[in-house]
């Protein structure tokens, strides 16, 4: 008789999910990736409209959702939050931002906005769920929404590019330095993904013709590519994965 491995679940009942960025585009993909796969979410952007409405739209699924409408960018708010709650089991740290632009271009608003959310806010969320998910003791998985573009250059990308190779380095000391504590940290790095955000710029068809010609799948990324990476990482079917980079990128990196 032989006796045969146990396939790790991928589900994720009994686990409280908080998703940054969560009102539209992949951070509300993936939110309903994680209530589908039995885990309570919590929705949390700027947005109240979008994320009630969001919220309102999973409970009526069946599932578990609620929503907290906090701007990541006022540090102090959102930690003030996450410390008023149990610990979340699960964080997508999916707020972010890019102002494409030719480098000398780029003046210092622009690289405050792209920087101050998608490495400062980004930095101080993590540290602000971390430190509960430590006091706690029950582990839990960390996802920082990166990108391709944190493993590779692109003209008209340099703020998005610094912010999402900080992104990466960030996400290793952390793997490293909360690893004891059963806590683990990956990144997810799309390609081009059609969300609101996104979908004006292919709207240029020799933009959308030179992204095409570098996926070699050969068709931009729709959100629900990301659902199920992002319901790996955060399940027991990652137990022995931190400090990687899960690519979802059609083999752009590839080359």
């Amino acid at each position: 008789m032989i006796n045969l491995p146990i396939t790790p679940s991928f589900q994720l009942e009994g686990k409280r999910a908080l998703v940054t960025g969560a009102g539209r585009g992949i951070g509300l993909g993936v939110a309903t990736a994680f209530a589908r796969a039995g885990a309570h979410v919590t929705l949390c952007a700027r947005s109240e409209n979008e994320i009630a409405m969001a919220a309102d739209a999973l409970n009526v699924e069946g599932l578990s959702a609620d929503f907290q409408a906090i701007d990541v960018t006022n540090i102090e708010a959102f930690s003030k939050f996450v410390g008023s709650q149990p610990a979340y089991d699960i964080f997508l740290n999916n707020a972010g931002t890019n102002i494409p632009k030719p480098m000398n271009e780029v003046i210092e608003k622009d690289y405050d906005i792209v920087m101050g959310l998608n490495v400062k806010a980004a930095y101080f969320a993590l540290q602000a769920v971390s430190g509960k998910m430590i006091a706690a003791e029950n582990g839990g998985s960390i996802i920082n929404m990166s990108s391709q573009m944190g493993h590779v250059g692109a003209a008209n990308r340099s703020l998005y590019c610094a912010s999402k190779w900080a992104l990466e380095g960030l996400s290793k000391a952390m793997a490293i330095e909360l690893g004891g504590h059963n806590i683990r940290v990956n990144t997810i790095c799309p390609t081009f993904i059609e969300t609101p955000m996104t979908k004006p710029f292919f709207e240029d068809e020799e933009f959308k013709k030179s992204v095409l010609s570098k996926i070699k799948l050969g068709r931009i990324g729709q959100i629900e590519d990301i659902m199920g990476g992002a319901v790996f990482l955060a399940s027991d079917a990652s137990s022995l994965m931190t400090g990687s980079a899960l690519m979802i990128d059609g083999g752009w990196t590839a080359e």
